[in-house]
């Protein structure tokens, strides 16, 4: 950093986020721009370590909402391999849900602890769909299609290629000859097996000769390293994961906390209540280790409950989602830049970070959120339709699209949803969400290193090298803001052409 003054340091324009919030109006993240700093460094010395409660630390400031078309396992071990952290869902019961949290504890860089397995007797037409399911093919063969029999066969693309026969059984033409490797064997000695073999799967079984686990070589092409991944003090990646304020809850997290679970979410719609504050403190006392994180709230004097509760962190957002209703149905909420500003304004006096949650489609959303105070976004529609979040393909019109779905849609409600609204139980269910349709986006291993160079490039133009820096500014008013009119924001995007191509999402 130089020491000489910054040319026009004294010139302030635009004004400080106090004064842009005093207004008493709700501000959504299009209603302003940050406006430019001075730059002396390169996007990659910007650094986004945050905190994403009082105790737990990313490298990155994403993470992936607790809904169940967005965060299972595999979301969960890919947000945590990036730097940032998966809430995995409640609408499941208690093993389920402890089923996935453990998945991504047990995890191992480099192995597929539980691949997709075919038997003798299943078609090459059952690898076809199990190809388009699940985008790829190298498929181990057990003799009755599951890990408990023993490993007979591997069937490839190059197996199958040129039969024309789609009936014809995986037995007939699957690879016997297999290299594999036993139990406890190091990732490193894999890949030198898979270097001299020349193989692309290296399965990995037990003495009984079951299949234990999957190695793949591209996989260890594209993952060789991820020097950002979230892990605790065991070396374990982090997971969190959500539950209800009703009482049934407190066994769910005595059995979360037992696999290692780093932080829970008590979902609410609307977090401000006794039941909440109840669950906050049950939790702080029986399971000091695990953080809490509490909401949701949009204003100072909900968070200001929750903070004396003892919660960890605050998520904050109501109605702002993109499958979100709550707003129109209820008339209750707040616009969502307002609702961030104002209650990390009261919990950074408190030392609680704040996760921005809703509202977010973009880069600059993202970029918004933490200039006006956030610690962490999460997101839903960011990380939806991506090869991580659950839920199958399929094709309309020609566009590979996933569901997508809000927790309070009718749809997430009937299997479980509802739990975010402490009430009795209801014959008439009143909707706050909606379900649809999202376009492929790829993966999220490709996603994230997208989302998260734009924001470096971001900051860099904000003048600012971290988040921490970048909150300093803003308490101390010399981060500069600006409304923008709605002609303002229409000249800020694209207009005047005739026809133009939409950069897309989806990253390969």
């Amino acid at each position: 950093m130089s020491n000489h003054p910054i040319p026009g340091s004294e010139l302030l324009d635009g004004v400080s986020g106090e004064e842009l919030f005093s207004v008493n109006l709700g501000l959504t993240y299009r209603d302003f721009l940050v406006l430019p700093g001075y730059i002396d460094f390169n996007p990659s010395e910007v650094e986004l370590d945050t905190k994403l409660s009082k105790n737990i630390v990313l490298k990155r400031p994403i993470t992936s909402s607790p809904m169940d078309t967005v965060t299972e396992s595999e979301m969960a071990i890919a947000q945590s391999l990036m730097g940032g952290i998966g809430f995995i869902h409640y609408n499941n019961s208690t093993e389920e849900q402890v089923a996935l949290v453990r998945k991504v504890k047990r995890f191992e860089n480099g192995f597929i602890k539980d691949p997709v397995i075919l038997s003798p007797n299943h078609t090459i037409a059952d690898l076809d769909a199990t190809k388009e399911k699940y985008g790829f093919s190298g498929i181990p063969v057990t003799e009755d299609g599951t890990a408990r029999t023993k490993l007979v066969g591997i069937v490839t693309n190059r197996d199958v290629d040129f039969e024309p026969n789609r009936e014809t059984k995986l037995g007939a033409v699957m690879t016997t000859e297999l290299i594999t490797a036993e139990e406890g064997i190091s990732l490193k000695e894999a890949n030198n097996i898979l270097k001299t073999s020349k193989k692309g799967k290296l399965p990995i079984v037990d003495k009984q000769g079951r299949l234990i686990a999957l190695i793949c070589r591209s996989d260890l092409q594209k993952n060789k390293d991820f020097p950002f991944a979230s892990k605790d003090n065991s070396k374990r990646l982090r997971v969190g994961a959500a539950v209800s304020t009703l009482l049934e809850s407190r066994d769910r997290v005595a059995a979360l906390s037992e696999v290692g679970v780093d932080a829970i979410i008590i979902d609410s719609a609307q977090g401000n209540s006794s039941y909440q504050i109840e669950m906050i403190q049950y939790i702080k006392k029986s399971f000091p280790h695990i953080d809490v994180i509490a909401g949701n709230v949009v204003t100072q004097a909900q968070a200001a409950n929750l903070i004396a509760a003892g919660a960890d962190g605050l998520r904050i957002g109501m109605g702002p989602g993109s499958i979100c209703i709550t707003q129109d149905t209820m008339a209750v909420g707040r616009a969502q830049a307002t609702a961030v500003y104002k209650t990390a304004q009261y919990a950074a006096k408190h030392g609680v970070p704040v996760i921005a949650d809703g509202g977010i489609s973009n880069i600059g959303d993202i970029a918004n959120a933490l200039a006006i105070g956030a610690s962490t976004c999460m997101m839903g529609f960011m990380f939806s339709g991506t090869k991580e979040a659950p839920g199958e393909y399929f094709y309309e019109n020609g566009i590979r699209l996933k569901r997508y779905r809000g927790m309070a849609s009718l749809e997430a409600m009937n299997k479980g949803g509802d739990k975010r609204y402490f009430s009795e139980s209801q014959k008439i269910k009143v909707a706050q969400g909606v379900s649809g349709y999202v376009v492929d986006k790829g993966s999220v291993l490709n996603l994230i290193p997208y989302l998260v160079q734009g924001l470096k490039q971001s900051f860099q133009d904000m003048g600012y090298r971290n988040i921490s820096d970048l909150h300093s500014a803003l308490r101390a008013g010399k981060l500069r803001f600006e409304r923008r009119t709605e002609s303002a924001q229409a000249q800020g995007s694209v207009h005047g052409l005739y026809s133009y191509t939409k950069p897309t999402m989806r990253v390969e």
